[in-house]
């Protein structure tokens, strides 16, 4: 059975995530809260940020990037497309 959230991403009830996508509070917060079309959204914007900024994932400076830009599409409703950023 499918499991649904109350995502705060699109404002509306939507099919949960199968699992938090980390572990710790932040992940729990995200599988609570988040649909899985807004966690596809964000991982696609992820993705846009990682090349437009030429970010090194596993950079810890490039982590605490993508985890405000993260925090700030999820749950303020705020996001800047990085500058720069032309569409295809």
């Amino acid at each position: 059975m499918t499991r649904l959230v109350k995502c705060i991403k699109l404002g509306k009830e939507a099919e949960g995530l199968d699992a938090p996508p980390f572990p710790g509070p932040n992940g729990q917060r995200i599988f609570e809260h988040v649909s899985k079309q807004a966690w596809k959204e964000w991982l696609a914007m992820q993705t846009m940020i990682i090349n437009e900024r030429r970010l090194a994932s596993f950079d810890p400076e490039a982590k605490k990037i993508l985890t405000a830009e993260r925090e700030k599409f999820l749950f303020a409703g705020g996001f800047e497309v990085p500058e720069g950023y032309v569409p295809k």
